[in-house]
């Protein structure tokens, strides 16, 4: 059964916000809402990407159309990956990037954030008209899935999926593509694994080929999942997911030669990337191919001049290299507008670390010693606890200046942390190594892991048999003493909603559920079980 015909859009009740720096284009495509029946007291302009953020925190629009080149500051890409990643623009709103640039990397990097139309100048009323009425179709059909989507409620979103599935057919494709999505954010691997086959044998889908390979990378086949991208790439050679995908399994197998190989690809095909420009000069650096980081990290550092997707990480990139390239005065500079651009406390320690391992590097060690010494002050009043790259170099900065005592603690800390992960185990090993201490560094490292794994297995014991109220207590402890570990805090969580969906809503327990949940998603925040754990607390104190 097909959908019923689509009503003729209704351009009175619409609003629109048009950006374009020159205020001729402005006039005429005002002109031609006009005559398509918009109100004119319904349409706002702006003349620049600030001025059109500023709109769009203030409104909602039902449409946006938008110039890719918009002068100095923002351009077109950057206003709609700002106002997407900002949740600025609902689901309803039709975004339509407008320009006369035709080339393949404009045009790319455009389509890589979604518009919903991307129209080369000049338009017409009749082409507008077209597109806009296709795009409020397809949008008011998918309403109700949009907006679980938004609530991050995936498996909501994927039911939803099958009932839109079982009366429109017209939309069919796009809406098993949708469900495959959402079963993946979800968690639901299994699930997504059978769609995709399903549909794979009946046809070649590429979205089907991308979503079974991400089925076998959560299940840690990591081959299996190389093989589907590499094939897929191939076949697709502008699909600019897959390349991402492939780098990320590329990246686990520790191929760095060809996750290099594939990001340059992807670079070629879009250019203006923040994030994938960064990616590749993190992967050279790690490669020793200093001159192809300094080019990505500087490329990235431009390109996030005026993007919301702007990270510290590309600036403390460009710095290490710097350092590395015997530059020590530039990498400082770099360190220095790192500072000014991010704040947090998180930003600070990993500026001191990386200025430590900078003027260790240039031969200055009073320096290195003073860079040490400030970051060990900041990590003991802020708090902060890094991630475990971060952590690594703070200990080896601390070991080289002779701050053993903390940099040994960061260290047990890491392995504490992630006691089963092999790869961490043997970099820990390696810093330990590097600082002539690699028999007490291997006792160290052994003990951390064993302290970690006993903690962990109290609490897990203690749920078998049955003892609620204990096994809480002893994982609410290894919280405390682990509150790095991501699996002691899930498990702390399943374990408390478990005991209030068989008793009562504890306010308080709920609220410290929350509060170790939102840990594991800021150390980890493509963890599965996160939205389905966050989704059950929501559920019991409604």
């Amino acid at each position: 059964m097909s959908t019923p015909q689509q009503l003729p859009v209704d351009f009175a009740s619409k609003s629109f916000l048009i950006i374009d720096d020159f205020h001729g284009m402005r006039s005429i495509l005002r002109d031609i809402l006009r005559s398509c029946g918009v109100n004119t007291r319904n349409i706002a302009t702006a003349a620049n990407g600030g001025e059109a953020i500023a709109l769009l925190e203030k409104n909602r629009f039902d449409g946006v159309l938008c110039d890719f080149n918009l002068g100095a500051g923002k351009n077109g890409q950057q206003v709609l990956e700002e106002a997407k990643y900002r949740n600025l623009v609902g689901p309803g709103c039709a975004w339509i990037m407008i320009t006369a640039e035709k080339t393949a990397d404009v045009v790319m990097g455009a389509a890589e954030y979604q518009p919903d139309a991307y129209l080369i100048k000049p338009i017409t009323e009749a082409t507008l008209r077209l597109r806009l009425d296709k795009i409020w179709a397809k949008k008011e059909a998918f309403a109700e899935i949009d907006q679980a989507v938004l609530d991050q409620d995936f498996l909501r979103a994927a039911k939803l999926c099958d009932q839109r599935l079982a009366t429109d057919r017209s939309n069919a494709g796009e809406l098993l593509r949708l469900k495959c999505q959402m079963l993946l954010a979800a968690g639901d691997h299994g699930p997504a694994r059978t769609l995709c086959n399903d549909i794979l044998a009946q046809r070649d889908v590429p979205w089907a080929k991308l979503g079974l390979a991400r089925a076998h990378f959560a299940a840690g086949e990591l081959a299996e999942a190389r093989a589907l991208l590499e094939a897929l790439v191939e076949e697709q050679r502008t699909f600019l997911e897959a390349y991402d995908w492939l780098v990320t399994v590329l990246k686990a197998q520790n191929d760095l030669t060809k996750a290099e190989e594939v990001l340059e690809r992807a670079a070629r095909l879009s250019p203006n990337s923040v994030t994938r420009q960064k990616t590749l000069g993190e992967v050279a650096l790690h490669l020793g191919k200093l001159d192809n980081a300094e080019k990505a990290f500087r490329k990235s550092v431009a390109l996030g001049e005026h993007s919301v997707l702007k990270t510290a990480d590309a600036y403390l990139g460009l710095a290490k290299t710097c350092s590395a390239l015997n530059n020590p005065n530039e990498a400082l500079q770099v360190l220095g507008t790192l500072t000014k651009q991010f704040d947090g406390d998180e930003v600070k320690v990993q500026a001191l670390a990386a200025e430590g391992l900078v003027h260790h590097r240039a031969g200055d060690p009073i320096a290195a010693r003073k860079a040490a010494q400030r970051l060990g002050e900041t990590l003991t009043s802020t708090g902060v606890r890094p991630d475990s790259a971060s952590t690594l170099e703070m200990a080896e900065l601390m070991l080289v200046t002779g701050e053993k005592q903390q940099a040994v603690a960061l260290l047990q800390d890491a392995v504490r942390s992630s006691p089963e992960d092999t790869a961490l185990l043997g970099r820990v090993q390696q810093v330990f190594d590097g600082a002539s201490m690699g028999a007490e560094g291997s006792a160290l490292v052994e003990a951390s892991r064993k302290e970690s794994v006993e903690l962990m297995n109290q609490g897990v014991l203690l749920m078998r048999d049955g003892k609620f109220d204990e096994a809480l207590a002893a994982l609410r402890t290894a919280c405390e003493r682990l509150p790095g570990n991501i699996r002691v805090l899930l498990n702390f969580a399943h374990l408390a909603l478990s005991i209030m969906q068989k008793t009562a809503v504890d306010p308080a327990l709920a609220d410290e559920v929350r509060a170790r949940l939102a840990t594991v998603h800021r150390l980890s925040p493509g963890e599965k079980r996160y939205v389905q754990l966050m989704r059950q607390v929501d559920t019991l104190t409604r």
